[in-house]
């Protein structure tokens, strides 16, 4: 019977959906035992983006299981996942087109050519030529007459240990685990969205209960 039966949602902090009508299934898991109850809830709308509209809207779980529970009166619906959920619309070709290639390539240059000013910025504050010729000479006895061991071994650790700090080399991981810049990434990722939902609440803008 309808009314016996559990349902569990696992919302996501936040969705990206390419069509205009928004379903449960866009946003959130969702696990019944009937799978008929469950493939019902995953159809439910929550939302539709119309043309001049913004294409970011914040809805809270509260709305999504109001939406449930008058679509299947009488089932128990219980939310393990997020309290609000940023739904964004995103266009098809947003990943595509020449643009895409140009961003990625200015993003690259900056990345290595920043580094590489970073890195020779640093070494000539501290001196590092100096500092390598007078290691040499208390060492050997007599001045270095160019570059010796020390700047070329020097030289190789530090690539490699911007290869393994970074955990790639070229588009291959060196291990499973995530890379420095993802985790970076999803932190800031999080922190986005964290604001966006909060910004839209006290904007009163959040689909919410009614």
């Amino acid at each position: 019977m309808a009314n016996q039966e559990k349902i569990y949602i696992n919302a996501k902090q936040n969705a990206e959906v390419m069509e205009s009508c928004v379903s449960i299934s866009n946003i959130a898991s969702v696990y019944c035992r009937e799978k008929d109850i469950c493939a019902r809830v995953k159809a439910i709308r929550v939302h539709k983006f119309h043309g001049q509209e913004e294409k970011r809207q914040v809805i809270s779980i509260l709305k999504v299981i109001e939406l449930i529970e008058k679509e299947i009166p009488g089932v128990q619906v219980e939310s393990i996942g997020e309290t609000d959920i940023l739904i964004e619309q995103i266009s098809p070709d947003k990943h595509k087109g020449v643009m895409q290639f140009v961003k990625l390539f200015f993003v690259a240059c900056i990345s290595f050519f920043g580094t590489g000013f970073t890195i020779m910025a640093y070494h000539n504050d501290i001196g590092i030529n100096q500092l390598f010729e007078t290691i040499y000479e208390q060492v050997m006895g007599y001045p270095s007459n160019g570059y010796s061991i020390l700047e070329i071994s020097y030289s190789i650790g530090l690539a490699a240990g911007i290869i393994i700090f970074f955990n790639h080399v070229g588009g291959r991981r060196i291990t499973k685990d995530p890379t420095p810049i993802e985790v970076e990434m999803r932190i800031y990722e999080g922190d986005v969205n964290k604001a966006l939902i909060e910004t839209a609440d006290r904007e009163g803008k959040t689909l919410d209960a009614s």
